[in-house]
């Protein structure tokens, strides 16, 4: 299994303010579903950044989200581990594979995948 790439997730209530700041660092927007908004740099485009009121259709709202090239198999070692599971590992809507999971430091973990 790969990671693919590590983006902060923001809770926040000030989208259109932070995107103007981050804005100011080189960030564009490349994703808006209305609750959540995700920034990229144009030169690399693995740095990211997103912005969520909450999460669209999850109990709580993730710190993280590691992209993975194997998300049911990051499921499953995660579930062999005795990880404590958030979210169960689904279909989204918008085109991921994912589930929550919390880190020893009490942080929540979106992992995906993209289909």
């Amino acid at each position: 299994m790969a990671v693919r790439r590590v983006v902060p997730n923001v809770q926040s209530e000030a989208a259109l303010e932070s995107q103007e700041f981050y804005g100011l660092l080189g960030f564009e927007e490349v994703m808006n579903h209305g609750w959540i908004m995700t920034l990229a740099s144009p030169s690399s485009p693995a740095a990211q950044i997103s912005f969520m009121a909450s999460d669209k259709t999850a109990p709580v709202t993730p710190d993280m989200s590691v992209e993975v090239d194997d998300v049911d198999a990051a499921y499953a070692a995660m579930r062999e581990s005795g990880a404590e599971i958030l979210h169960p590992l689904q279909d989204e809507e918008w085109g991921v594979r994912r589930f929550f999971v919390r880190d020893p430091n009490g942080l929540v973990i979106n992992v995906l995948g993209h289909r």
